[in-house]
């Protein structure tokens, strides 16, 4: 059975993520970039933020906004942080973009009690259409790049990362598809949301 759209249909990843980070809690962005969603999640939902990218020049939009930012390559993991020291730590649109994603989730599920992960589902139907009857490194909406000048160097999809969860004990207690043009919650059958879903967006922890 198909779940209920969200809220409203023009609703963005960030609006979604949003709504799952809970008032007050202490949140670490990963992969922040200017640090735009940290200083939304700050003005709307009173938390207490922490950004990393390893861009400096864009954290510098992070220190103009007045919350806390950390210069660093996630790929070498976070030592500087201790386990546990977040509520919430975001994870979105970079677990694709990282050259050592399997670090990545175990350093975030060490420093946050809950993850929040989103990337685009590469099992789209419409990128399987394009490579098998285009021939060519399929693009979509979500995934609008050239194979030259694409920031991704993870493919991957619903399904891996529900395979890469459960191989490794950790619990997907919520669940957001965007299909059919906008956002939908609660459950759905696995097999739909890989093939109609452009991106998703779970919470997760162990």
């Amino acid at each position: 059975m198909m779940s209920s759209y969200i809220d409203r249909l023009s609703l963005t990843d960030r609006d979604v993520i949003l709504t799952l980070v809970p008032h007050g809690v202490r949140v670490l962005d990963l992969g922040c970039g200017d640090c735009s969603l940290l200083n939304e999640l700050v003005e709307k939902k009173n938390v207490q933020g922490t950004g990393v990218d390893i861009d400096g020049q864009a954290l510098v939009n992070g220190l103009e906004f007045g919350v806390n930012v950390y210069q660093g390559n996630l790929d070498e993991g976070l030592s500087d942080f201790p386990g546990k020291a977040y509520d919430y730590v975001i994870l979105n649109q970079t677990l694709q973009v990282v050259k050592n994603p399997i670090l990545v989730l175990k350093e975030m599920l060490r420093i946050g009690r809950y993850g929040i992960v989103g990337f685009p589902n590469f099992a789209y139907w419409q990128l399987r259409r394009g490579l098998f009857f285009g021939g060519r490194a399929p693009k979509s909406a979500a995934l609008p790049f050239e194979w030259y000048n694409t920031p991704n160097i993870r493919v991957l999809s619903i399904y891996d990362f529900f395979d890469y969860c459960h191989s490794n004990a950790i619990s997907c207690v919520q669940k957001r598809y965007f299909m059919c043009g906008r956002w939908w919650g609660g459950s759905a059958p696995r097999f739909l949301t890989n093939l109609i879903a452009h991106a998703a967006i779970f919470v997760i922890t162990r």
